[in-house]
Formats: structure tokens, sequence, C-alpha cells
């Protein structure tokens, strides 16, 4: 690998008549002129070797092979098929490197958790459920309290009241 100096960077800028991200062309020391490392681009992770390493594909991809790539990033089979940023080591495109994947925007689940001074509200649309071991307490939206554990007790210093349509012991 060819180690550049600092006065062999690249710096592109924008040109005061330019559009929609056009720049002008590179500036570069007389040491850089034969290639120009390309922006990023996008490709997509086709499938993996049994050695778990990515293949891409990309447009541009003169070999119409798959490539193996390195990753930045961690990619697993399950990103199969996702697309990928890729740049490249030395500009060469049988070198692709992984620098991100593209996320699938999803809409979170509908939470609400308030807390206050005086009240803690936790709200579900469907249950609400806490646990701890064997034991735990599920709210339902259908109105249903259930109460499971190893051992319950219910305790009151004034009266405990047990109402219900009907109550059955045992």
């Amino acid at each position: 690998m060819k180690k550049l100096e600092i006065d062999q960077v690249v710096v592109e800028t924008p040109t005061s008549g330019s559009r929609k991200g056009e720049i002008s062309a590179p500036c570069t020391t007389d040491r850089l002129t034969e290639s120009r490392l390309p922006s990023v681009i996008v490709g997509r992770i086709a499938a993996f070797q049994e050695s778990g390493v990515p293949l891409v594909d990309f447009p541009g991809n003169a070999s119409g092979r798959l490539v193996s790539a390195q990753a930045l990033v961690p990619v697993t089979a399950a990103d199969t098929g996702r697309n990928v940023a890729l740049t490249f080591e030395d500009s060469d495109s049988s070198l692709p490197i992984i620098v991100g994947l593209f996320q699938t925007p999803t809409l979170a689940p509908q939470r609400e958790v308030k807390l206050d001074d005086e009240s803690l509200v936790l709200s579900a649309k469907k249950e609400v459920v806490i646990r701890c071991g064997k034991a735990s307490i599920t709210l339902t939206s259908a109105g249903k309290v259930l109460i499971q554990g190893e051992y319950l007790l219910s305790r009151s210093s004034g009266v405990n009241k047990i109402r219900g349509g009907s109550i059955q012991l045992n």
C-alpha cells in the first residue's frame, strides 16, 4: 500500500457557480495526478462466503462477478440484499470497503412512560407486563389483571375487600 504524505491530499472545493453539489476539478499536488479517490457509492450485499466475508455488487463493477468486501460496520447473513455505502481501497474496484448500511425506516411502537414526583404511568395498546423471576403482573387491554407467582400475599391495615360479579375461592 502506497503511503501518502500530507501534501498529497485531494481537496475538492465548490465553484462559485456550482449547483446541486457539483464541484470543480480536484486540486492536487503533482505527486497525486494518476487517480482520484472515488466518492462513496451505493452497492448491495448479494451473498456471504462460508467464511462470513460479504460479497457485494455495485454500479461500475466491470468484473461482472460478486466482489468480496471488507466492512467497517458489523454485517451478518441477515443483511443479504441490503444496500450499503461502499468506498474502495486505493481506488481499486476489486477492493471494496463497506462503510455503512442503509437503514430501513420503521415506525416505533407507540409507548408511553410518564414519570414525575407524584406518579408513574406506563401505557401500551395491548398489554403491560411487569415481571421479576417467577412473578408477574399483566394488565390487558380487555381489562384483565393477571397476578401470578409462587406465593401471593395480600395485607391490609384496614378492610381487605374482594369485589366482583362472582368470587371463586379454590
